[in-house]
């Protein structure tokens, strides 16, 4: 195939066209054999030139270097005699074509997300190399995903002269479990501690669930970041975490990964400076900087005083600021200098708006939640609360604001991108409810009515215990002013343990933004209620209440509103105080006020809830308080593992909850992510809480714990929840199951 020397030779003899000791001119270069190849592709590679005597050097390398194309089995070079010279002749023969790429005996992982872990695809030359190389690929990927004894062997079958299919053949086997992680070289934090900053986990019970206690090597090289910081955090700047051993059990089917850790010592801050900033003066930045000299080296809090500085000038306008961290170790004294460079930047104001992906939500109804004006100073607050009121209208899937930095004008254009979600919500159906037992259901919602962010739900709901049939109506804009109308009607009918209520009612409300937080509501409310089927031998304050009666009330409601999503928030906090006075004509006369107050504080990817109440309701003019206007505290929106209305006073005669004029509740709860794909999440509770009659005994409380996992799912939250009573009265249950469909506490 290469003997070019031969065949200089013999042509030279027999053209005749030169003398001896002399190499006869190129005086052509010609390509035979190409296809599917361009033509100038293979000129590119060769060096032998026209006009020029034949190099047998220079052939060779040619030769070599259409090879190393990929894209042919075999290249001949041929010399015919031409016009004095010779003509050089490229005879080659082109590699098939894969016309398909497919896969067989996978059945865990798609064949979409095979493809996208390849470079092969119809079209491509069937280079061995390549073929084996992409085979190499599909292994470590099955090898990511935790499936260790994987086996992938490339099949190539002849289709045609120049076309052949390609088929992966894969043999998964079995998903390894993570049996055991080692830490070793680890003296001064714990093992326990690092793996509990991991989120490769052994396997244990629930991994079905929780999807951990497999091997996957984005998630590993992530824990190794995870553990430098865990280190960086405690003092240890000079950590050195090794790559991962992984060592596989074949007749076990476990898997053991070992952690090789070289910690160095602890330092200590010695000083902390910082230059560059001319806008603000150095006690504002001083003001910021919680990291102090003489303390352990925390790399957590830096990048805290760093976000704060940053924070600081970016709410003023620059946006383009940044701050640099400079640390000085002195290995003798075991301390670290911190020197903050603060680049400033220019002052940037808001430029032009844009809003994309809403193919049904009108933008005026976007625009009104963005909290700047084109022209305004740029501030980072205002851009992340801009994305805290358009993610909380829960009318889109996803939302992305871009800052687009225009550095010549010296504005900030925002891109505001959203892909628009289903609003409407159609429910037929039947469910089991833990205090209204089986329950029928038709519930037809749409929360962005027409487009304009409109509100409208009508509602049928028929349980062993009640009936519900409502419709109402919300405008957030209504008359596009910054003022929200709420209406509805609704009938309802309720068996409670010793009497049975039926209600008609109607509503309608008013309520503005009063600043970005605080919001101020109104509304009015008239109900005909009627109480009967009293049980035989049941107190005075029930019997007195038999018959029917009409209640007209009107609600003032205060209320400050900073979580960072109205669903399943993770910081911020909700306080409202609302008060109800009954008596604007109606046969009932009463005060009813209320304290709510919830917080939210973020740990890692967990959130802790304290929530706080307290109700007092009194009837007014010498007339009783309504029963169905008193506090019943027990049940899975009040304190969970207790029955409804368990905590606060009793009927004397039948021991049965009769509720009570005031109510004080706490709630303390754990969230933690289970699967945060599916945004479904654990919880664990302690509650506390009671009803009095008046104030007698007010402070004592019941008290229970538990457990529970919360799902964000495409139709609405759901709650499932289970309470322990840890303090059983006679005829109380030690426990109780219960779920939910609605806003989570």
């Amino acid at each position: 195939m290469r003997k070019m020397a031969l065949l200089v030779f013999l042509l030279v003899i027999m053209s005749g066209v030169v003398l001896a000791q002399e190499l006869p001119i190129v005086n052509k270069i010609e390509i035979q054999g190409l296809k599917r190849i361009e033509e100038g592709a293979v000129k590119a590679k060769i060096t032998q030139k026209t006009g020029e005597p034949v190099s047998e050097e220079r052939v060779n390398e040619d030769i070599k270097s259409i090879f190393r194309m990929g894209y042919f089995d075999d290249v001949r070079v041929e010399m015919d005699p031409f016009e004095g010279g010779i003509k050089l002749i490229y005879a080659v023969k082109e590699k098939p074509t894969i016309i398909k790429v497919d896969f067989q005996g996978n059945k865990e992982l798609e064949d979409s997300k095979l493809k996208e872990k390849i470079s092969i695809t119809p079209g491509s030359i069937a280079d061995t190399v390549l073929i084996q190389d992409n085979a190499i690929k599909l292994k470590k990927f099955y090898e990511e995903e935790g499936y260790w004894l994987a086996n992938v062997v490339p099949v190539v079958r002849k289709y045609s002269a120049t076309d052949v299919t390609l088929t992966y053949q894969i043999d998964e086997g079995p998903k390894i479990r993570i049996h055991k992680i080692i830490i070793e070289g680890n003296s001064h934090i714990s093992s326990s501690k690092i793996k509990g900053a991991m989120e490769t986990k052994e396997w244990w019970l629930f991994s079905f669930l929780t999807s951990s206690g497999y091997f996957k090597k984005a998630q590993m090289d992530a824990d190794v970041e995870r553990i430098k910081n865990l280190y960086f955090n405690n003092g240890y700047i000079k950590v050195a975490v090794a790559e991962p051993e992984i060592s596989v059990d074949r007749e076990k089917k476990a898997m053991t990964i070992t952690i090789r850790i070289s910690e160095g010592d602890p330092y200590k801050v010695s000083s902390v400076d910082f230059s560059g900033n001319k806008t603000f003066d150095d006690a504002a930045i001083k003001k910021l900087v919680t990291i102090k000299p003489g303390g352990v080296f925390d790399k957590s809090e830096l990048e805290k005083d760093i976000q704060a500085i940053s924070n600081l000038y970016t709410d003023s306008g620059y946006a383009l600021v940044s701050v640099v961290p400079d640390l000085v170790p002195d290995e003798k004294n075991l301390t670290v200098r911190i020197s903050l460079t603060i680049s400033e930047g220019e002052k940037y104001r808001i430029g032009r708006i844009e809003i994309s992906g809403n193919t049904k939500t009108r933008d005026k109804v976007i625009r009104r939640e963005v909290r700047f004006d084109e022209g305004d100073v740029f501030s980072s607050s205002k851009l992340k609360r801009t994305y805290e009121r358009i993610n909380n209208l829960n009318y889109f899937e996803s939302v992305d604001i871009v800052p687009k930095p225009k550095y010549e004008e010296k504005v900030v254009d925002l891109d505001v991108r959203v892909k628009e979600r289903p609003t409407g919500f159609l429910s037929i159906g039947g469910g089991y409810s833990s205090v209204d037992k089986f329950i029928a259901t038709v519930d037809l919602t749409q929360g962005n009515l027409f487009g304009r962010g409109q509100y409208l739900k009508l509602k049928g709901e028929l349980g062993g215990t009640s009936s519900l049939y409502e419709i109402s109506f919300r405008d957030p804009w209504f008359l596009d002013k910054p003022i929200s109308l709420s209406t509805g009607i609704y009938k309802s009918t309720r068996e409670f343990i010793e009497y049975n209520k039926k209600a008609f009612g109607a509503y309608i409300g008013l309520g503005t933004n009063l600043s970005e937080y605080w919001r101020g509501d109104v509304s009015y409310n008239f109900e005909r209620a009627t109480i009967s089927d009293i049980t035989v031998g049941a107190s005075p304050i029930i019997l007195d209440q038999e018959g029917t009666k009409t209640t007209s009330s009107i609600t003032p409601t205060i209320a400050r509103d900073s979580r960072d999503n109205y669903l399943d928030p993770s910081r911020g906090s909700r306080n409202s105080l609302s008060v109800t006075y009954a008596g604007i004509g109606g046969d009932n006369a009463f005060f009813k006020a209320a304290v709510d107050s919830g917080w939210y504080f973020p740990l890692g990817p967990t959130t802790i809830m304290v929530r706080g109440r307290f109700g007092y309701s009194k009837g007014l003019f010498d007339k009783t308080l309504p029963l169905y206007e008193r506090f019943y505290v027990g049940g899975i929106y009040t304190v969970r593992g207790l029955g409804f209305g368990d905590a606060g006073p009793k009927d004397p005669a039948t021991g049965d909850p009769i509720g009570g004029t005031t109510e004080l509740i706490f709630n303390t709860e754990y969230i933690f992510p289970i699967i945060t794909e599916m945004k479904l999440k654990g919880v664990v509770f302690f509650d506390a809480g009671n009803a009095y009659q008046d104030f007698d005994n007010f402070g004592y409380l019941r008290y229970t714990t538990g457990a529970g996992v919360r799902w964000i799912s495409p139709i609405g939250p759901i709650r499932i929840e289970w309470g322990y009573n840890l303090d059983k009265k006679p005829s109380e249950s030690s426990s109780k199951f219960e779920f939910a469909f609605g806003s989570f506490f």
